[in-house]
């Protein structure tokens, strides 16, 4: 079917930077919104940043001039680029894509297992 596969988590210092890559492939037809979920412990999962097909983005206030979401549609990957980070960005990322399938009709919600970003002294 279809795989999100992320990487680029890991343990930064505060003030750090982080690049997260998200990769979408198997029986896709094209891919729609893309976006970044983050779910910390104790905490439901809240949306991050999100980028159209088009390339218009949104982001939650919290990543705002910090955070940068942005793709490549011939590779059907993502990113996010997050810079200033601090403890409380401490989370697990999730990738998560609108995508049509072959031989469907209609968009369908996929995710990626998760990344670890830890951000710490």
């Amino acid at each position: 079917q279809v795989q999100l596969v992320e990487s680029g988590g890991g343990l930064v210092q505060p003030g750090g930077s982080l690049r997260l890559s998200c990769a979408a492939s198997g029986s896709i037809f094209s891919v729609d919104v893309m976006a970044w979920y983050r779910q910390a412990p104790g905490n439901q999962r809240e949306l991050v940043a999100r980028i159209t097909r088009g390339g218009i983005t949104s982001y939650v206030d919290a990543a705002k001039g910090r955070f940068t979401i942005s793709r490549d549609n011939a590779k059907n990957t993502v990113y996010l680029q997050m810079n200033s980070l601090k403890p409380e960005d401490t989370a697990v990322y999730y990738c998560n894509g609108a995508i049509l399938t072959v031989g469907s009709s209609y968009l369908q919600a996929f995710w990626g297992q998760g990344t670890q970003v830890t951000v710490s002294s």
